[in-house]
């Protein structure tokens, strides 16, 4: 009975996770696209308000004119919609799944005495800290790299050490825990620092430019720019972390001796063709060439995966002994 309520609670929180997490990617790809879209208003009322940038869509029977101000609008609507409930569902429902597939059948599921030999409640353990020591880690790069002089910046510095950290841990994981475990891992620890930038920085930073506008003070632009940081480093981490979920379903990924490196290009191709669609916005709204070449990229290192998990064909059947039998005749 256990077993049976257990696959029930994997079912229903399965489901859950799924729909909760359509949701937040739907709301962050679409914000990413409206931000890389925005074109300067040329209506000088517009202008007068503080318009930062504009776009015209029509969807569902009608038209849209959405607006972003920068660093904030003039005077506080009442009515605001916060973007948050969606992030910390998915990482609710996720690390409640994770608890009930992994964590309580950890000597089944966690552990592989071929890859490393010990206790449950040491894997265990372990699992959960490789959770937190990778937002540890991902959050003093941000704050050391990826800040100066009281500015946001170093992107590409910020990328590369995280990248380095993330291909660590990759290879730490697929040490320490069974394949499919390290796989969903690697996923885990990448999507709980997605909602930690959500309930750390981004949240608590529109909330203290709020403040300081009903306070009537001057709005400090740190604040956004972190929390826009943060949303965009979430935006590349999507689809890298969407394959790790769902690759550990197919054990010719995770089984095999460099397990860590097959799961770090599959990330990285994931990387490479969220890249392509968010520099396409741009080109597009500028009238430039489309870079393709991001996602080419990340099609190619799929492709080379294929190639290099591809099963060496059996060999061919043994032929038959042309020694003729005793009973066989003359012809």
């Amino acid at each position: 009975m256990q077993a049976y309520l257990l696959d029930w609670a994997g079912l229903l929180l399965r489901w859950a996770h799924v729909v909760v997490a359509i949701a937040w990617i739907g709301s962050s790809f679409y914000f990413v696209f409206l931000d890389s879209s925005l074109k300067a208003p040329e209506d000088e009322d517009l202008k007068a308000k503080g318009v930062d940038g504009e776009l015209w869509a029509v969807h569902g029977g009608g038209f849209y004119n959405p607006q972003k101000y920068l660093v904030a609008p003039k005077s506080l609507p009442h009515h605001l919609h916060w973007f948050f409930w969606e992030s910390y569902t998915t990482w609710l429902t996720g690390f409640a799944l994770f608890v009930v597939l992994y964590l309580f059948n950890a000597s089944s599921f966690l552990i592989d005495k071929k890859v490393y030999d010990w206790s449950p409640t040491a894997a265990v353990t372990a699992a959960l800290g490789f959770l937190a020591l990778f937002w540890f880690v991902y959050d003093l790069i941000c704050r050391w790299v990826g800040e100066k002089d009281g500015k946001v910046g170093g992107d590409i510095t910020v990328a590369v050490c995280v990248l380095v950290y993330v291909v660590f841990a990759s290879w730490a994981a697929c040490q320490l825990f069974a394949g499919r475990a390290a796989f969903l891992m690697v996923g885990a620890m990448i999507a709980t620092a997605m909602s930690a930038n959500v309930f750390f920085w981004i949240i608590p930073g529109q909330k203290k430019v709020i403040a300081q506008m009903r306070a009537g003070e001057p709005v400090q632009a740190i604040h956004g720019q972190r929390a826009k940081q943060r949303s965009v480093h979430n935006t590349y981490f999507t689809l890298p972390v969407l394959i790790a979920m769902l690759s550990n379903h197919y054990g010719w990924l995770y089984q095999g001796p460099h397990n860590w490196a097959v799961l770090v290009l599959l990330m990285l191709a994931g990387a490479l063709i969220r890249h392509s669609f968010v520099v396409r916005h741009k080109a597009l709204l500028q009238g430039k060439r489309v870079p393709w070449e991001f996602a080419v990229g990340g099609v190619a290192v799929l492709i080379g995966l294929a190639i290099w998990l591809a099963p060496t064909p059996a060999p061919p059947p043994a032929r038959p002994s042309s020694a003729r039998s005793p009973c066989a005749g003359p012809g």
